[in-house]
């Protein structure tokens, strides 16, 4: 009976295995066969789905189906996957992967015979999500169930329940919020209902490298995050809610929560960034690399509390934004680099700043405490501030610090600084120069013993005493102090001394002390890498004393002004022009009101200069903007290229990249409006514009931001010319000017091969051969290339033609084929004088009369400077020329038209 049973038992277990043997083996010929059954009907069918569902281009190579690639799913892969985005990027691609992968329910396939694609698998991808300026997104390609459910007869439907991502690269360009994401090594696991109108989304991601960036600034540097969330979305309205969400940046733990809503135009969002009790080393994983490698070195201790906040609505076609706020919080912190000797302990940070609708302006900063000890040494401050362009101050300061202990438990080593620092400041109120508020300010800086070494000069600058005290009671420019005493230090074995007191910058009351030999290259050095052309010194033994307006009014015997200041080889910058000029030599004395200029020696780019004379008012001009620089000099040089004067201004940037570098464009010569200088000129050669000028000689007066050239002269193709010029800049891009020229006698032909603006007036004379004389006033604007903005002149005056041969002048030419005669052709033209207006870009020509081959031409009308013509001629015939034939001459100067009449239509003015 036992063996019986026993039997039974045997006979069971082994039909059991035969079963399940029987049935794993169908499910593995399944498995092969299923994909060979319906890879036509499910290839289609995507194609299918894909045209009717997606508003975009997608293609790919080919289709397979396999158990294996996503086993249990049944997977349909296609190879070289490529989708385009939706307008406006349509030729810009949103997902591209070696294979994408759509996960095919089974039962509905096999019962059903519909394809429900619920997993979408991505392999090696690259995303590129884009948001143009006006808020359009390349993401929205699929079209939804209310705009296609009339139509739709596909057998293929999208539930998604899980999106799988390997191994990719996300990259988020919204243009409209200014931020760039870029995450490489992208590995996302998301579960849910996709399908449903409503459902929760709960992701695991990982990021090798993720980096942050907002308006071309990088905030976050190659970081890897690890995040578990979960995103409850509604498919109705759009909206995103995240529920809970832990992510690891590095090693800091943060808490994100919010909201996130699509609008039409734009986005609602609200969003909550925290941090709260974390290590403070942690903190540090999450910077740029640069402090990460500090922190292997370095001991940091202390807990710290972020919050980051960003609450409204971002829609970038109304100027509307969201506010920021950010706080964050540092208690009980210590840091210690490389086992210095003395650690900061005791740090203690309350940071609070938010910015209402993104607006700089409305900028509000909130440093309620930092304090930290070094020893017993100790900083503390606070500060509030409101603002950018007119700030809000309220700021109070109190150090007493060894610089050489506090940079060395820092691990700053690029410069090696040491001295005791003991700083007490306070300020309030508005900071406004244009109007001359200051915040009241009430304080002093003293530093002993300082010390400055850097790795690009082997000697330091040594002995470094200062104390300068600054105090404004009532917030004004009038009861602004600085005073300095002492201040001195010792560079190269050479002590310098300086001393200074400045009070009422209304009215500069100045008292300053310098004296010492500063070699000003290897003093850069120290401070700049080599490579850099700097080099000089400066020798100076000066004592300064008096009053802004004593020295305006002529109050000189209140002044007590002396002393020399030598310089050589020193190079100086302004921002009035593109160069830096090089004082190559100069010797300056003082006395009273006047800093005398002898055998001054300076190079501007080719442009040699040597000048002697004498400037008032330095000193208040050097220290306040209101100031008039006064002179008066006489003035020499071998050559002047004036176009290396012209100024650079800055085009705009490209609206289509945040990171566009400004590039430079030409300005015209600007004239500083503080200067009321006069200088007597002798220049040999001067260039501007390819025009070469010889002996140049006159004076110039610069005053009030006009240049003013007076009975001057020069040599230009053979002959002197007299000239007076008024010039003034309007800004940067625009300046106006009026001048005047009396040229005697001088080659026709010369002149229109090297005077650009006598060609543009007279292109007949291309090739015309002879003596004129010119005598013209003219006015009008030049543009960035400091050329004439022709339809900005106006002007007259009269054109002498000597003895000129008129070869190839068309127009008589024009004039001999009409009546029939070679008489005007190449004709000989002397004692004539043209006198002339222009205006709006037309010059009109009053009548004139002369004799030519025994005819008695008589010419009035119009001519433009692009050489249209309006002119009428009376030819009057031999021998008296009592008879004269009536000629209308239109057309241009290239190809003019002769017809007989009286009547002619006026040329069109063209206005500035």
């Amino acid at each position: 009976m036992g063996k019986t049973r026993q039997s039974k038992i045997i006979r069971l277990f082994f039909r059991t295995l035969k079963i399940l043997g029987i049935s794993i083996a169908s499910i593995l010929i399944l498995m092969f066969l299923l994909p060979m059954l319906f890879p036509g009907k499910i290839t289609s069918e995507i194609k299918n789905f894909a045209n009717k569902k997606l508003n975009a281009e997608l293609n790919f190579k080919e289709a397979n189906l396999s158990f294996f690639k996503h086993f249990p799913s049944l997977t349909l892969s296609l190879k070289d996957f490529c989708i385009k985005g939706s307008p406006p990027y349509v030729q810009d691609t949103l997902v591209a992967a070696n294979s994408i992968g759509f996960g095919i329910n089974l039962k509905t396939l096999i019962f059903g015979g519909n394809i429900n694609i619920d997993k979408i698998y991505l392999d090696n991808a690259f995303m590129n999500i884009m948001v143009s300026p006006k808020g359009e997104a390349n993401y929205n390609i699929y079209v939804s169930k209310n705009t296609t459910a009339s139509q739709d007869s596909s057998n293929t439907s999208l539930h998604l329940q899980q999106i799988n991502i390997t191994n990719s690269h996300l990259v988020y360009n919204d243009s409209s919020t200014k931020i760039l994401i870029n995450a490489i090594g992208f590995n996302y696991n998301g579960s849910g209902n996709l399908d449903q109108a409503v459902f929760d989304l709960q992701t695991r991601a990982n990021i090798d490298s993720f980096n942050l960036a907002y308006d071309g600034e990088t905030y976050l540097n190659n970081k890897k995050v690890h995040a578990s969330l979960i995103t409850k979305i509604n498919t109705h309205s759009l909206s995103l809610v995240f529920a809970k969400n832990d992510l690891k940046i590095n090693k800091l733990p943060v808490d994100f929560k919010g909201r996130f809503d699509f609008l039409s135009n734009g986005y609602n969002m609200d969003f909550i960034l925290k941090s709260d009790s974390s290590r403070l080393n942690d903190l540090f994983t999450a910077l740029p690399p640069a402090y990460v490698t500090w922190l292997n070195k370095s001991k940091v201790q202390g807990v710290i509390n972020l919050l980051f906040t960003l609450k409204g609505k971002y829609i970038a076609s109304e100027n509307i934004k969201p506010d920021m706020a950010f706080n964050m919080n540092i208690r009980n912190g210590l840091l210690n680099y490389n086992q210095a000797p003395i650690s900061s302990s005791n740090i203690y940070l309350n940071f609070q700043t938010k910015m209402p609708n993104l607006d700089p302006e409305k900028l509000e900063v909130n440093l309620d405490t930092l304090f930290f000890n070094l020893g017993s040494d100790y900083v503390k401050a606070t500060l509030h501030a409101r603002g950018i362009t007119k700030p809000y101050v309220n700021a109070q300061v109190t150090a007493k610090i060894n610089l050489e202990k506090m940079f060395r438990t820092l691990g700053y080593n690029q410069y090696d600084i040491r001295g005791s620092l003991d700083t007490h400041l306070n300020s309030k109120g508005v900071y406004d120069w244009q109007h001359e508020k200051l915040p009241i300010i009430n304080g002093v800086v003293s530093l002993k013993n300082g010390y400055i070494k850097t790795n690009y000069y082997p000697n330091p600058i040594t002995a470094i005493n200062l104390m300068v005290g600054i105090q404004d009671e009532k917030g004004t420019l009038k009861d602004l102090k600085i005073k300095m005493d002492p201040a001195s230090f010792t560079f190269e074995g050479k002590p310098i001394y300086v001393k200074a007191n400045l009070e009422n910058f209304d009215n500069i009351a100045y008292d300053i002390d310098a004296k010492g030999v500063l070699d000003v290259g290897r003093i850069y050095k120290v401070f700049s890498q080599k490579g850099l052309d700097l080099d000089g010194y400066v020798d100076a033994d000066i004592s300064l004393k008096g009053t802004q307006k004593d020295a305006e009014n002529g109050n000189y015997n209140r002044l007590n002004n002396r002393g020399r200041l030598l310089l050589r080889n020193i190079k100086t910058t302004s921002d009035y022009f593109p160069l830096p000029f090089i004082i190559k030599e100069g010797l300056f004395t003082f006395h009273q009101e006047k800093m005398q200029f002898k055998n001054f020696k300076a190079v501007y780019g080719k442009s040699d200069f040597a000048m002697n004379g004498y400037l008032q008012n330095v000193i208040a001009f050097t220290l306040t903007k209101k100031a008039i620089l006064k002179g008066s000099f006489n003035f020499n040089s071998k050559y002047a290229d004036i176009d290396e004067f012209m100024s650079k201004s800055n085009a705009s940037k490209n609206s289509d990249s945040s990171n566009a570098k400004k590039a430079p464009t030409n300005g015209v010569v600007v004239i500083p409006p503080n200067y009321n200088l006069q200088l007597k000129a002798q220049v040999n050669k001067l260039n501007f514009q390819g025009l070469q000028l010889d002996t140049l000689h006159g004076n110039l007066t610069i005053n009030k931001g006009q240049l003013h050239l007076i009975q001057s002269g020069f040599n230009l193709i053979g002959c002197h010319v007299l000239m007076d010029l008024l010039y003034k800049n309007r800004s940067s891009q625009e300046a106006g000017f009026d001048y005047s020229i009396d040229a005697q006698n001088f080659d026709v032909k010369k002149a229109y091969q090297q005077i650009k603006m006598f060609r543009d007036m007279a292109t007949a004379a291309k090739d015309a051969e002879g003596i004129i004389s010119l005598n013209y006033k003219i006015a009008g604007n030049l543009n960035t290339k400091m050329q004439p903005v022709y339809p900005s002149l106006t002007g007259s005056g009269t054109l002498t033609v000597n003895k000129v041969q008129m070869k190839g002048f068309k127009l008589f030419g024009a004039v001999s084929d009409k009546i029939k005669t070679k008489a005007l052709d190449n004709p000989n033209l002397s004692e004539i004088k043209i006198n002339t207006s222009i205006k709006n870009s037309v010059i009109n020509i009053q009548q004139f009369k002369f004799k030519v081959a025994g005819f008695r031409p008589r010419i009035e009308g119009q001519t433009t400077f692009d050489g249209k013509l309006a002119i009428k001629m009376r030819l009057g015939l031999p021998p008296l020329g009592i008879i004269g034939i009536p000629l209308k001459i239109t057309g241009t100067e290239e190809k003019p038209k002769i017809s007989i009449g009286r009547k002619i239509d006026s040329l069109p003015a063209t206005y500035n």
